[in-house]
């Protein structure tokens, strides 16, 4: 092979950086190793990890952040199927992701089970928005299309097959491919909801300004965290964030009405649904938590995510690009001099009392002996600058209990299991994080339980030879749920020690089981990620927890 890449994979790095695709992740193998060497000689960064899954799931949430597509690089048969869980997400959470893997396409061999042989655009194509399969020709029109799909309309996942046989291609001469000429970058385009439908709804919501109306903020709402700040601001309409949407507008406002969710949803008459799809999370509108009588208005981009489990108020559904929608709004609504009565007592009774209760809980905890979520989390909060902290959150109690724990004060500063609830994700996400370019000042900290860290550990030693910086904080139980039960499928190593395992991977661990200990171990490991990019593992050992029977939280409870 010559030391001067062949012109298809020359074309193929051009037209990535055209595209302004900086950061790729992935995990190398032949024949994509000799691609991932020329993207880094190109200047693009390559993000090497241990393991598929973890890279799809980096490259997912790095989609997310970044609102552009995030490049995964695969090779083919059993590394595909390994990026699968990472795929699926960004697919189920409508994040943008183009895939891109290496595969066995040498005709003489097809068909007759050649080395790792899978018909990877038969696999995908009826999951993913888009799948192209490259030859020397149309290597310009796949990666723009796929790029273009990925990002208009609702977000997505589109998929590239680069046959290996390209990439091994000699090139005989030596000499590089004169530069493309090629068209503009694809930017998202937006559109505005239909006027009539605006007047509709802005009737509507002036017709029950006298109820009880209530503004449920979705993830999708991340783009438009001016307008939803106008908009609640404006109006004064008490909103309730999901999970993902925490910090769009600050948790600290008066408006939050989350401390008093299970009352709200029971007493809404008016629901205002920004960017968020009425599924398990919001409990599918149903009256078992909601108001039996409720009105749900859904404003999304997604014209396939109005109505669905709200047929009865369909046609008061906002179609469009989320911030031109809520834009719109605002102006009839200011027009109409629409004005909404404040915040009944009752709701203002029922946040107080829900923020002692935790206050208390969180006092009677740190005076226990043995460390618990809640003494955990009072101590960590209280190093935290809020301000500054990017907190990726996994593991069912780990994640559930953190929801409450930790304000979020502003967008984009929050990442947990999203719509898929799937735990795996942590290490992934933190690399994500650290590596998105507006996150280069804040501390990047990771929460998650015992069993979550199993799925991924290994990345620890990504992020050590890369010097990224995350501090990791394990609530290690000794299960799954929880850990007391020694016959039970949840049980797992009593208080097995993570910390060596950070330690034979190249960063600090130390065992926690007090909070002075806690507290000084944090503070210094903020102060080693923010110095030299050292990682450090806190591996905090907390009591099992209760024995009783285990459920999901996020569907059993009224919490965000």
């Amino acid at each position: 092979m010559s030391s001067t890449p062949n012109h298809v994979v020359q074309q193929f790095i051009q037209v990535l950086n055209h595209l302004e695709i900086d950061t790729v992740f992935g995990l190398v193998g032949i024949p994509i190793v000799t691609l991932a060497n020329e993207m880094i000689k190109q200047g693009i960064k390559f993000i090497p990890f241990r393991n598929e899954q973890s890279a799809s799931y980096a490259a997912s949430a790095y989609g997310y952040l970044t609102g552009k597509p995030a490049v995964l690089l695969v090779v083919g048969g059993p590394g595909l199927i390994h990026s699968l869980a990472g795929i699926y997400n960004s697919i189920s959470n409508r994040w943008p992701l183009m895939v891109i893997a290496g595969s066995n396409d040498n005709g003489q061999e097809q068909y007759k089970g050649a080395f790792q042989e899978l018909d990877q655009i038969s696999l995908l194509s009826g999951h993913v928005k888009f799948s192209g399969k490259l030859n020397s020709d149309n290597i310009e029109q796949i990666l723009y299309q796929s790029y273009n799909i990925a990002i208009q309309g609702t977000y997505g996942v589109t998929y590239v097959d680069f046959p290996g046989n390209f990439i091994q291609l000699s090139n005989d001469t030596g000499e590089t491919v004169p530069k493309l000429e090629l068209p503009p970058v694809p930017r998202k385009i937006k559109y505005c909801p239909d006027p009539n439908t605006l007047n509709r709804v802005s009737e509507m919501i002036q017709e029950n300004k006298n109820k009880e109306i209530l503004v449920v903020i979705g993830k999708g709402c991340q783009e438009s965290s001016t307008e939803i700040n106008d908009f609640i601001n404006t109006f004064q309409l008490p909103f309730l964030p999901t999970p993902m949407a925490k910090g769009i507008i600050r948790d600290t406002h008066p408006l939050n009405v989350s401390s008093a969710r299970s009352l709200v949803l029971r007493n809404a008459s008016l629901v205002i649904v920004f960017g968020a799809r009425l599924n398990w999370i919001l409990h599918y509108a149903e009256s078992t938590k909601w108001n039996p009588d409720a009105v749900f208005i859904q404003c999304d981009n997604n014209p396939e995510t109005l109505g669905h489990n709200n047929t009865e108020w369909v046609n008061y559904s906002l179609c469009g690009d989320i911030g031109l929608s809520i834009h719109g709004l605002t102006q009839i609504l200011q027009k109409k001099q629409f004005k909404y009565r404040k915040l009944s007592n009752k709701i203002i009774e029922k946040i107080v009392l829900n923020e002692e209760k935790l206050k208390d809980l969180e006092i009677k905890q740190c005076n226990e002996a043995k460390l618990s979520y809640h003494s955990v989390y009072k101590t960590l909060r209280e190093c935290m600058d809020l301000d500054n902290t990017f907190l990726i959150t996994e593991g069912a109690n780990t994640m559930d209990k953190a929801r409450i724990s930790f304000p979020c004060l502003h967008p984009k500063l929050r990442l947990d299991a999203g719509t898929n609830a799937t735990m795996g994700v942590g290490l992934g996400y933190s690399i994500a994080a650290r590596l998105y370019p507006e996150n280069e000042d804040k501390d990047i900290v990771l929460i998650q339980g015992d069993s979550a860290f199993g799925f991924s550990g290994m990345e620890i030693e990504t992020l050590t030879r890369l010097k990224l910086g995350v501090v990791i904080v394990i609530m290690n139980n000794s299960g799954i749920y929880h850990g007391n039960d020694p016959g039970s499928s949840t049980k797992l190593t009593e208080k097995c020690r993570y910390d060596y395992v950070a330690q034979g991977l190249g960063s600090s661990g130390h065992l926690i089981t007090t909070r002075k200990q806690l507290k000084d171990k944090f503070n210094s490991a903020l102060q080693a990620a923010r110095s030299n990019g050292a990682t450090t593992l806190l591996n905090v050992i907390i009591d099992h927890g209760g024995s009783n029977s285990v459920s999901f939280a996020w569907q059993g409870k009224s919490k965000l």
